[in-house]
């Protein structure tokens, strides 16, 4: 049993050991780690720096929305030639006129149904939605960036694992051949291990092209070529609530999904408060200032000043406003609705991913007393093959244990990790800031201060 132990520790450390080493390329010989991959997709991800940028054109909607505050200033010209002949007492008068216009006019909504105040108030839910809909994309990167790189050194250890499981296949095929040819084994066992031989031959190719799919993959996600990848500790998990309710209770009130389908609500409300204000007065005042020349052929100028207060009631206007109202009650009905939604799916992945950690924690346990036994298993098998108490079958069968053990503690090894990441991201707290990536963190609000009381300019504040 000591020496079990002993075993079974000493294959974890090699486990890990050995992630590290398969990862190392020729042309990258330094270190990349978790946080310094996802450094990078925090930066070069064209997923999440979409997202920043819808985000800060949803800022837009605030300013415009502030506009119907404001006045409206507009000016207007007109120039043309007027020809005109005069007969009287037989006599005919003919001329020309040039007439110009120029006018200027202000106009200032003094009440409109509170529109302008609710569309405010609907633009700031919805930007305040796109922020909380910014950090769920962070962190579905983030989580991606987790997954690629752990699939990156799971491949990895998987394909090196295949080439030695191969290499002790074609050596146990070697021993056979050999034996086979002093009669000591049929011609039956020398086709098992060519079969067996065939077999790793297929899984070290299936191997590579699992490997070259999932260094695409970590390219797309993180903006790099993989290079030597260390493997992540499991300090993350202390991140992770101590009990499954309590992640489930942190995650319903901190997931972004949800928080982002709160905000919703909050502007289809005042949606519907935008619908109803078609159906109030309009109230607004007009000054405008003109001059016009060459009028007539005795004015050759007039000026003019007006001031004008309007008022518009609306009566009936065909029932689109009571339809646009009815409507924007259902997309309320539809948005409050969503909330349950997203808060069910949080709640049901924490359960599966509660469920995947301890069950990867105990695949772990598992797979090394496994690796463990198998590993004295094949020795014994093969000295006792060596003395003709065992046939081939059983040295084949047990080198493939072996592999498909180690193989499943390399599996076990990742899914921990993804699950783990994956439990923090249900709590909210996959992002740069909670993980302390070293890198400039990304603050939605900068922007937002920069557009939000801005009167004019076609230029966006990074001067594009």
């Amino acid at each position: 049993m000591l020496l079990m132990a002993r075993i079974r520790q000493r294959i974890c450390v090699l486990a890990w050991v050995g992630f590290a080493s398969a990862a190392l390329t020729p042309t990258m010989v330094s270190a990349q780690s978790l946080d310094a991959a996802l450094a990078a997709a925090y930066i070069n991800n064209p997923t999440l720096n979409s997202q920043r940028a819808g985000t800060r054109a949803i800022d837009e909607n605030v300013p415009q929305a502030l506009s119907g505050y404001r006045p409206n200033v507009s000016a207007g010209a007109s120039v043309g030639s007027q020809y005109s002949r005069y007969t009287a007492g037989g006599q005919s008068t003919n001329g020309t006129l040039t007439p110009r216009a120029f006018n200027l006019t202000v106009t200032q909504t003094i009440f409109n149904g509170f529109l302008t105040a609710n569309t405010t108030r609907n633009a700031e839910s919805t930007v305040k939605g796109s922020r909380e809909t910014l950090r769920n994309t962070e962190q579905t990167v983030l989580l991606n960036g987790v997954t690629a790189y752990m699939d990156v050194i799971q491949g990895i250890s998987l394909l090196e694992l295949q080439q030695q499981n191969l290499a002790a296949l074609q050596q146990e095929l070697r021993a056979t051949r050999d034996r086979f040819n002093v009669g000591e084994v049929t011609r039956t066992d020398v086709a098992q291990a060519e079969a067996r031989v065939a077999a790793a031959q297929y899984e070290v190719a299936q191997a590579v092209a699992n490997l070259s799919s999932y260094r695409a993959t970590y390219r797309q996600v993180i903006g790099l070529d993989p290079g030597r990848l260390t493997p992540p500790s499991t300090a993350i998990e202390r991140k992770i609530p101590g009990t499954l309710d309590s992640v489930i209770r942190t995650g319903l009130g901190r997931h972004p999904a949800i928080l982002a389908s709160q905000f919703a609500v909050d502007a289809a409300n005042f949606s519907v408060r935008m619908a109803e204000s078609n159906l109030a007065p309009n109230l607004n005042v007009q000054g405008q200032l003109q001059q016009s020349y060459d009028q007539s052929g005795t004015i050759d100028s007039q000026n003019g000043a007006s001031v004008m207060l309007n008022l518009s009631i609306p009566i009936y206007q065909g029932g689109a406003e009571y339809s646009a109202i009815r409507q924007a009650k259902e997309y309320l009905t539809q948005a409050r609705i969503e909330v349950d939604v997203n808060r069910d799916q949080v709640r049901t992945l924490a359960v599966q991913y509660w469920g995947a950690l301890e069950a990867s924690k105990a695949q772990i346990e598992s797979a090394q007393s496994q690796v463990a036994a198998n590993t004295l298993a094949l020795e014994g098998v093969r000295e006792e093959w060596r003395v003709g108490q065992r046939t081939t079958t059983d040295v084949l069968n047990a080198q493939t244990d072996l592999t498909n053990s180690k193989s499943a503690l390399v599996i076990a090894q990742r899914d921990r990790v993804v699950a783990a990441y994956s439990l923090i991201s249900i709590v909210g707290q996959l992002d740069a800031i909670s993980l302390a990536l070293k890198v400039p963190v990304y603050d939605p609000k900068v922007h937002y201060q920069q557009v939000r009381d801005s009167w004019f300019g076609l230029r966006t504040p990074d001067g594009k």
